[in-house]
């Protein structure tokens, strides 16, 4: 399917009242911030960073022993980045889909794919311990084949969930349609273990579980600087400090306290829409009574839910790199993507024409050569660091912070001999290389999409050498 790049006078009507914020932040049951850090405090363990991957460490620590103290520090407020930006899909995928697991650690995917299970299904367990109201679902991923040529990936792609024991099941086309009413649908694959949420009420459900817990929380508070002691870090803020034992970084896209991290990790801004409720005649029109999640298998993808109160959620297609990684509010805002995402879902959904957005937004996601996340230490093994999700953490972040837990213990468990977490993805070249180099990538990638899947020869290089450009 050929993917318009103009807007119609009747996409650009639909974006025309948008509210420039996530949906997901725009709630009145958002929690009361947290005081900010103006003393010098101890702790045995310092989280920095207020997203999934933090919220998950300082939780998972005081659950494995409640006596320990935690100190969790964000620089501006609970799910303010990409906790509360994304597209609500939590998946059992530790890897970045099967595919990219399957090319990368097909000896070990197995073993992935029960750690990932277990993963989601502790998710689901806190979740109803705490009694979090984050409208999860266990609705299942599908992804759309929109041409020809993509119809035999999904049927591998079938092929190797199976074989790994992911339950996956291939779609027809009329299949396909018969659950979600699109004439651009041709086939799919759906996927079982994949729950769709409310991203920002999960990360504020989880703050407050931090909190009855024990675990001291500070907003407002971001750290400038660290300096290491003899036995402990000390984590400099704009108005207090902290000392600790040990420290769990976990800054997601947003430049990292340790330098060298910048070579693996590329801020790229992904954009969102999101509709107002459909009305039963809209919803009859599209069927999709099964909230599955939904995405296309193009290299500039989209992907789509329909929330509790049955609006839809629409993401994906442009993922842009900013020169010298730049990360800016300014960014968020993008009126020609915002358009071209609203004609696309048209020309997805041609039934819908007349439907309104209510809200559009942008933030930056963690991309690393690799798709998936990974981990280090530093500073004699005081300080661990989990990035690189890709757009995936949701539910990995979970994970990717029990294996932090894990490298601070010092003890050999599962999670850290595995050849996953021992390696790390291929760097990225620093500017004034990297902006050309990206960009030229988005273009092969796009080029590949409007020619039957064929990529060049750039393509074909990263693809020998594991390499990749994704969001």
């Amino acid at each position: 399917m050929f993917f318009s790049t103009t807007p119609r006078p009747h996409s650009l009507r639909a974006i025309a009242d948008v509210t420039l914020k996530p949906f997901w932040l725009d709630d009145p049951s958002k929690p009361q911030l947290a005081p900010s850090l103006t003393t010098s405090i101890q702790t045995d363990l310092a989280v920095i960073g207020g997203g999934f991957s933090g919220l998950w460490t300082a939780l998972q620590a005081k659950q494995a022993d409640p006596n320990r103290e935690v100190v969790l520090l964000e620089a501006d407020e609970i799910a303010i980045g990409a906790s509360g930006r994304n597209g609500g899909f939590c998946s059992a995928s530790l890897t970045h889909g099967v595919e990219n697991g399957f090319s990368r650690w097909r000896d070990e995917l197995p073993t992935l794919t029960r750690l990932g299970a277990e993963n989601l299904d502790g998710i689901e367990e806190t979740i109803k311990q705490f009694n979090i109201n984050c409208d999860f679902v266990r609705s299942g991923e599908i992804g759309v084949a929109l041409e020809d040529y993509q119809i035999d990936d999904l049927r591998e792609e079938v092929e190797h969930a199976n074989q790994i024991g992911v339950r996956a099941q291939f779609l027809n086309q009329e299949e396909i349609r018969a659950r979600i009413h699109s004439p651009a649908f041709l086939a799919a694959v759906r996927e079982e273990n994949v729950a769709m949420i409310n991203p920002a009420r999960l990360a504020w459900g989880l703050k407050e579980a931090c909190l009855r817990l024990g675990v001291r929380i500070f907003e407002g508070s971001p750290v400038v600087g660290l300096e290491e002691r003899r036995e402990t870090l000390i984590l400099k803020t704009s108005q207090g400090q902290v000392e600790a034992r040990q420290t769990a970084l976990a800054t997601n896209a947003f430049p990292p306290l340790l330098k060298h991290l910048r070579l693996y990790v590329v801020p790229v801004y992904d954009y969102v829409l999101m509709s107002e409720p459909l009305s039963e005649a809209q919803r009859d029109a599209i069927g999709w009574r099964g909230r599955e999640g939904l995405s296309d298998n193009a290299n500039q993808f989209h992907y789509s839910q329909i929330t509790a109160d049955g609006r839809i959620l629409w993401g994906g297609y442009d993922a842009v790199y900013h020169r010298g990684n730049r990360i800016a509010p300014q960014l968020e805002n993008r009126p020609a993507t915002f358009g071209l995402l609203a004609e696309h879902f048209f020309q997805v959904f041609p039934q819908l024409e007349g439907l309104r957005f209510t809200h559009a937004w942008g933030g930056v996601i963690d991309t690393c050569s690799r798709y998936s996340v990974f981990w280090g230490t530093a500073y004699k093994n005081k300080l661990t660091y989990a990035v690189g999700y890709t757009g995936l953490g949701v539910g990995a972040s979970r994970f990717g912070a029990r294996v932090m837990l894990d490298l601070l213990s010092g003890e050999k468990t599962e999670r850290t001999e595995l050849r996953m977490t021992k390696s790390k993805p291929f760097p990225f070249p620093p500017e004034p290389f990297r902006s050309p180099i990206i960009n030229f990538t988005r273009w092969s990638l796009d080029q590949a999409d409007r020619n039957q899947g064929r990529r060049n020869l750039w393509l074909k290089t990263l693809d020998a050498l594991g390499l990749g450009f994704d969001s």
